[in-house]
């Protein structure tokens, strides 16, 4: 029975380290943080699915500080979606960590460097070591040009991270992208060890019955998936968020004529008409408490002028 259940256990698929031991990881990361960037470093090419709040974007620099350091003089490349490059830099401060915005190779310096995917194509993947995907649900278009061209253009970087808050759990082409770019398994392998095609008006591709537990634990040794610390038996301390009450306030106007909307147009005058009592009423809120940290969404551009005018 021994010898069968070894047996077993070698069949098993799962994604063989191609990593590094890390050293001096910054203690200004949480425990568990420190322990997800271990694991990605030993893992060489690994996927952070972290939630919001979780501190992806620390992870990330210090995944990519790692590498810089395990590879001296290497220059590691994080992709990031439009506005966020900043954005990133500034993180890193934070945690001691350099972060050169670029916007061609010729910007490129030994360390950790940013850009934008839609920059990619001004820069050449072979002289980096190491390549993050910030928001790597990017992926998730399979036909997609930008999906086709990341994966083919750093294939022979030796080391790889994606990260998202986002992923598609039920979404397997999702996962069998983010596994092709880590060179983990190609889509078509995948769909033929853990997938079945169901024929007729359907045409998709199902999860095999007696291979659900196979695929996850498969997935589960590449990727780090968590929507709190406690999904991987940390303490929630400072992450669980409080639950969300909603208070709806009415405005009202003296003389003011409320019908029903007929269309977008009548929708939009209504907003428009109201905006000055409605900002009025955010004015009053926030400054009832004005030792209290507010946050305010507007939908209008014309609702944040006015807020910034009245606080």
């Amino acid at each position: 029975m021994d010898s069968y259940e070894e047996f077993l256990k070698s069949k098993r698929l799962v994604v063989k380290p191609s990593g590094f031991e890390p050293r001096g990881i910054s203690d200004k990361l949480f425990p568990f943080q420190r322990d997800v960037v271990r694991w990605a470093c030993k893992k060489g090419k690994a996927a952070i699915f972290a939630g919001t709040g979780l501190g992806k974007t620390a992870m990330q620099l210090l995944w990519a500080d790692q590498v810089s350091r395990h590879v001296p003089g290497s220059s590691v490349l994080i992709l990031a979606p439009l506005a966020v490059a900043e954005q990133t830099a500034r993180e890193g401060a934070k945690f001691d960590v350099s972060v050169n915005l670029c916007k061609n190779q010729a910007d490129v310096l030994p360390g950790i460097n940013i850009t934008n995917y839609e920059k990619l194509h001004n820069f050449d993947p072979s002289t980096v070591d190491g390549i993050v995907l910030d928001e790597s649900s990017i992926l998730k278009s399979f036909d997609g040009k930008v999906r086709t061209e990341i994966i083919e253009a750093f294939q022979d970087t030796p080391y790889k991270l994606a990260c998202t808050a986002t992923p598609a759990p039920n979404d397997h082409m999702e996962l069998a992208n983010h596994a092709e770019f880590l060179q983990v398994m190609s889509r078509p392998e995948m769909l033929a060890t853990f997938f079945v095609h169901d024929g007729g008006s359907t045409s998709q591709w199902r999860l095999k019955g007696h291979a659900v537990k196979a695929f996850w634990e498969w997935v589960a040794s590449w990727a780090v998936m968590m929507n709190l610390p406690s999904d991987l038996g940390y303490e929630d301390n400072g992450f669980a968020l409080p639950p969300i009450n909603i208070e709806q306030i009415v405005v009202d106007k003296t003389g003011y004529v409320i019908k029903e909307a007929k269309g977008l147009q009548d929708r939009r005058r209504a907003r428009t008409d109201s905006l000055a009592l409605r900002v009025s009423r955010a004015v009053e809120l926030v400054m009832s408490k004005p030792e209290e940290s507010w946050l305010v969404w507007c939908d209008l551009n014309k609702e944040s002028e006015e807020l910034k005018k009245a606080i």
